[in-house]
């Protein structure tokens, strides 16, 4: 008896064996059931983002529309309500299947009844179309063995199930990649899978790189890491691209698709091929990880899964091609299966690949819609993020909106440097001038210019007299005035001295001045008390030396007017 499943798969078959007639391209994968339903969450997620800024969706949202998808796709039109912006989630949909080169069973199956494909005993009803799909007719069959067992081991069943399928899930991923590079369903499920540093915040940056360029993710990820290694003018890129934080974990991503690319086209045979394939990948999944690791006992338990599937394939193909060509001479080669094996290297092992990917997608659905829509524990565990949190990611910012925070770090710590060179010049000069009539009265005046280490200010007794120019600045008085020409020298060659730079003929001075400095701080005492005798010099007593200075130049200039006078009489 031929089960449903097995007409589903025979209705891929006929899509692959015409599939001109259905899609542009040979790699065209085939979305199964839940593939369907996720394409369906981020496509009604874009478009609450469009009419509502927020990309997120409810649950119960998606079922309905899920539901209502289904029937309206198969023609099954009952009293059921429309939702909201169907119009726009449904043209989201199928853009999102276009640009990921994508048909889903429904659009196969309404393809093939419209070109007359099925035989009556191939015919498959649309309801059953919508039983097998919505997962209606699997939970039917299995319904008595799941309330036969015991909770416990039900428990633990489930746990085992959910790591098996998204182990599986990572290993189809990576054929599905490896076959149609435009699968962006496919690469979100594996580019952070093992750890590679490519979170969301790269999967966002390679979304909107992707978006600019008009071109999948998984393109514009290997566009990104061959201009770099190969240079040229467009390799010099800004310092701000977003993607080049990220360049180690994408370069590792893109060279291991590239290994498994090679072994495609460098080994012809088919069998050997998928087994290195499926080998390669394994070892990269469990890397890193512990023997004890479910995960990794559920990827082993995958491989081999598939690459018995991978056997049987290659064994029906020949018994097939065994069966057609008894007894009938060989037809003549078409034009494109000339040199098939050097024009398209491992052309029969895409065969292979995509047939046993039919398989995958001809599945019975997950019962449990919530594991497969969102995060849980599994998924933590295993350290892989869901695909709706993966393509919930902020829109790029504009020129309206605020500049992105590493722009606005490096202007802050620009202003922070121009502030330091600017005190940095003002220190060069501090030894010059300083503040020295702000502590007395308050307001600060750049106007007198002291040294790097100036002499002791001298204050005034109790019961000084405070007359006199120098009083109230607080300024040294002097008594002569061939001492304040001899001080006043001091201070400004001092001042020279300590502004200048040292050169080697200055340093013994500078040595010198230092020394006299030291001394006179260790005898601070006596040296305060010459100071201090002379700065008791009053105006009065400065008025009488200048009155005698005075009298003595006039004495000096009557004598010599005398002198000449008589210098005639004595020379007769």
């Amino acid at each position: 008896m031929v089960t449903f499943q097995q007409k589903i798969l025979h209705l891929v078959k006929c899509f692959r064996r015409q599939w001109p007639l259905f899609s542009n391209s040979e790699r065209t994968t085939v979305c199964g059931a839940d593939c369907m339903l996720m394409a369906l969450q981020l496509s009604m997620a874009e478009v609450n983002k469009q009419h509502h800024g927020d990309f997120t969706v409810s649950l119960s949202d998606v079922l309905e529309s899920w539901n209502y998808l289904l029937h309206d796709k198969l023609g099954l039109y009952e009293n059921m309500k429309e939702p909201e912006n169907y119009a726009d989630v449904k043209k989201a949909y199928h853009a999102f299947l276009a640009r990921s080169n994508m048909l889903d069973l429904i659009d196969i199956y309404q393809k093939c009844c419209s070109l007359g494909l099925l035989s009556e005993d191939e015919s498959i009803y649309p309801v059953q179309m919508l039983e097998f799909i919505s997962g209606v007719m699997n939970a039917q069959e299995n319904n008595g063995s799941v309330l036969s067992t015991p909770t416990r081991i039900n428990r633990q069943g489930q746990e085992h199930v959910k790591v098996a399928v998204l182990a599986k899930k990572s290993v189809c991923s990576y054929l599905s990649l490896l076959v149609n590079s435009k699968d962006d369903l496919a690469l979100a499920h594996i580019l952070n899978v093992p750890d590679r540093g490519l979170g969301r915040e790269a999967f966002t940056n390679l979304k909107h790189a992707s978006q600019e360029r008009k071109m999948s993710i998984f393109l514009m990820a290997t566009s990104f890491i061959r201009t770099i290694e190969l240079g040229g003018r467009d390799s010099a890129s800004s310092l701000y691209d977003p993607l080049r934080a990220h360049v180690k974990g994408l370069s590792n991503f893109v060279n291991f698709i590239d290994k498994l690319q090679e072994i495609v086209g460098e080994i012809l045979n088919t069998r050997i091929a998928g087994g290195r394939i499926l080998s390669t990948v394994k070892m990269h999944l469990i890397k890193g990880r512990s023997n004890g690791d479910p995960f990794c006992q559920a990827v082993e338990e995958a491989v081999q899964d598939l690459d018995l599937k991978i056997k049987n394939i290659i064994d029906s193909q020949q018994e097939t091609s065994t069966a057609s060509t008894t007894g009938v001479s060989p037809a003549r080669p078409k034009l494109h299966s000339i040199n098939h094996g050097t024009a398209y290297c491992g052309r029969d092992t895409v065969k292979v690949l995509l047939v046993l990917l039919d398989e995958e997608a001809v599945s019975p659905p997950t019962q449990n819609k919530a594991d497969l829509l969102c995060d849980n524990e599994s998924l933590n565990l295993c350290g892989i993020t869901s695909v709706l949190t993966l393509f919930r990611s902020p829109a790029r910012s504009s020129g309206s909106s605020p500049k992105p925070l590493r722009q606005r770090i490096l202007k802050s710590m620009d202003a922070k440097v121009i502030k330091m060179k600017q005190s940095s010049i003002k220190s060069q000069f501090a030894c010059t001038y300083k503040n020295d009539l702000g502590e007395m009265s308050g307001q600060h005046s750049h106007a007198i210019p002291t040294c790097k280490h100036p002499v002791p200010k001298q204050h005034l007794k109790a019961g000084q007299p405070t007359e006199g120019p120098n009083s109230c600045l607080d300024v040294p008085g002097l008594g002569t005035i061939s001492e304040s020409v001899h001080q006043t020298r001091s201070y400004t060659e001092m001042g020279k001295l300590s502004c200048q730079p040292r050169n080697k003929n200055s340093e013994n001075e500078q040595m010198d001045l230092n020394n006299d400095k030291i001394i006179c701080d260790k005898e601070s005492e006596p040296s305060l008390q010459k100071n201090t005798k002379r700065l008791k010099t009053s105006s009065s007593s400065k008025k009488e030396l200048d009155s005698k200075i005075g009298g003595k130049r006039k004495q000096t200039k009557t004598a010599m007017s005398a002198g000449k006078a008589m210098a005639p009489f004595s020379a007769g």
